[in-house]
């Protein structure tokens, strides 16, 4: 099913891609510093789980985490092109590792070291939760398998989550604002204002949840976030709160998530075309942005 909605979204064909080591590309005067890491991004590229980057794992034990449950860090076999990005990304309530490891394999496979997480209780709440994200970056930064850490850019970090977590990944941000960029997925948070943000969040809503309905909860928080450097709100027709962002690579999920970490916490240009002039599509009942992106 997934692999039809690839082919129904993406029918342009796959350019030609070319794996030249271009690391780190000069900005125009006074702009960001772009680290480009992989080929040149196409529609079906950043659909596809499959990115340009080769992977390994290394499992991280609950007893080496003492402040967040067990994880599973998924990073680059590639050191021709620098250091990579990191993110961490945490489940939802009564969630665990495995319904969020997709994301793990696919941003990894986009260039990003990424490690995915067991809260240290199947309820924390999402304060807890974001907390926990936070103790994630510091143990890829710190602790992690030198040949990680090496891979590893600690100036350029951001945070992902579901439901709980995706409220978690928004207490991250707000508390850490250093962190280059957000993707909350279905949130849920008892706080509703978010103006502390300044990071770059993109929140992804479905129009069928009914967990974390959207006009309580992600259309609340983007609303909110009226300081951010840069806020999307990308709302997708018929997703529920669980089935759509779990266990199985959601193509259009994916897009997003991947695209707005290549463009915040890389700062690389070439995936503007995905956010910005906002996306249509009948897989989109709604999206919002503050484009143009400076």
């Amino acid at each position: 099913m997934r692999m039809s909605l690839i082919r129904k979204l993406a029918a342009i064909p796959a350019a030609l891609l070319l794996f030249g080591a271009a690391a780190t590309v000069a900005s125009p005067a006074g702009a960001a510093i772009e680290h480009r890491r992989g080929p040149a991004p196409s529609e079906q590229s950043v659909l596809a789980a499959n990115g340009p980057f080769s992977h390994s794992t290394f499992a991280v034990s609950d007893a080496a985490s003492a402040k967040f449950g067990k994880g599973t860090i998924y990073y680059p076999n590639d050191t021709s092109q620098g250091t990579f990005g990191g993110v961490a990304i945490s489940p939802g309530y009564t969630s665990t590792e495995p319904h969020i490891a997709w994301l793990g394999t696919r941003l990894a496979a986009h260039g990003f070291v990424t490690i995915t997480i067991t809260t240290n209780s199947l309820y924390d709440n999402p304060t807890e939760r974001g907390q926990q994200l936070l103790a994630a970056l510091d143990y890829l930064a710190n602790n992690a398998p030198l040949a990680i850490r090496q891979r590893l850019d600690t100036s350029r970090m951001g945070v992902v989550g579901h439901s709980m977590g995706g409220g978690g990944s928004l207490y991250a941000v707000w508390n850490r604002p250093a962190l280059k960029a957000a993707v909350p997925l279905a949130p849920y948070h008892t706080i509703k204002n978010w103006s502390g943000i300044k990071t770059p969040t993109m929140i992804i809503g479905g129009s069928a949840d009914g967990v974390a309905p959207v006009e309580e909860h992600s259309e609340r928080f983007y609303s909110s976030m009226t300081y951010a450097r840069e806020r999307a709100y990308a709302e997708l027709e018929g997703a529920n709160h669980s089935g759509s962002f779990l266990f199985e690579d959601h193509p259009i999920i994916g897009k997003f998530t991947v695209a707005w970490l290549k463009r915040f916490i890389d700062g690389d240009t070439r995936y503007d075309q995905f956010l910005c002039p906002p996306p249509t599509g009948a897989y989109l009942t709604e999206y919002r942005a503050s484009c143009p992106h400076a």
